[in-house]
């Protein structure tokens, strides 16, 4: 069993990126935690910034709730995640002391907009800050330097995968899971013209195309000096 945690930045950027792969690490007895740094506040034309943050915390607490996850979250405005921030990166501490993780998952250093660049570079520092015993003990007892793996950008653009994680029994709960994120569902689709559950099933139909499965989603490993191992992680 292992502890795992998934730092994404939106509410609900898990479900599109990682959901099916969370679901696979609780069937096999792993310990779910769901941290997410941003609260989604920016994320609507008509709903102001402090009506929206509310139902967005709202709706992952029952995209988490449906699934099992413990949930988490960092309580940052859209727009204004900064790994320069000391305080942001002293939040990421906090959240890995606390869970203790044995791998994280998170967004990649290179995808298409600013948080969630940013979110890549606080996880990546603070991971490494959480295991100097020395730094901030009151945020918790330190611990490793764990191994990450980066989501898949974007549209899957500028993303090759290292690791596939067969998620077809997991697809329809994935979904499901999104669908509760109903104020982004709905933003996307008459904002932008975007059919999230439409996209997000597509592109895990994509990637489980590539390794010869239904449907699946594709990871990258960080890799940097003790962060890597032989074992697999990821179910």
């Amino acid at each position: 069993m292992y502890k795992v945690l998934a730092i994404s930045c939106h509410p609900d950027d898990m479900e599109i990126k990682c959901a099916g792969t969370l679901l696979r690490c609780k069937k096999r007895g792993d310990e779910v935690t769901v941290c997410h740094v941003a609260n989604g506040n920016m994320g609507h034309v008509v709903l102001g910034p402090e009506e929206l943050r509310a139902i967005r915390i709202k709706e992952a607490e029952v995209s988490s709730t449906l699934a099992g996850f413990s949930i988490m979250t960092c309580d940052i405005g859209d727009l204004c995640v900064n790994a320069a921030d000391r305080e942001q990166h002293d939040k990421i501490v906090a959240v890995i002391r606390s869970v203790a993780p044995d791998f994280i998952i998170t967004h990649a250093p290179n995808d298409y907009m600013v948080d969630h660049v940013e979110v890549a570079k606080l996880v990546f520092n603070a991971s490494f800050s959480a295991s100097v015993p020395h730094y901030r003990p009151d945020l918790g007892p330190a611990c490793k330097v764990t191994p990450l793996y980066y989501m898949d950008n974007g549209g899957c653009i500028d993303s090759e995968p290292d690791e596939y994680v067969d998620i077809s029994e997991e697809i329809d709960m994935k979904l499901q899971m999104l669908a509760c994120h109903e104020s982004q569902v709905v933003w996307l689709r008459d904002h932008d013209g975007i059919d999230v559950l439409d996209n997000t099933r597509a592109s895990a139909r994509f990637r489980g195309s590539q390794c010869g499965v239904a449907y699946a989603e594709g990871f990258r490993i960080c890799r940097a000096d003790q962060r890597l191992t032989t074992k697999r992680l990821l179910p």
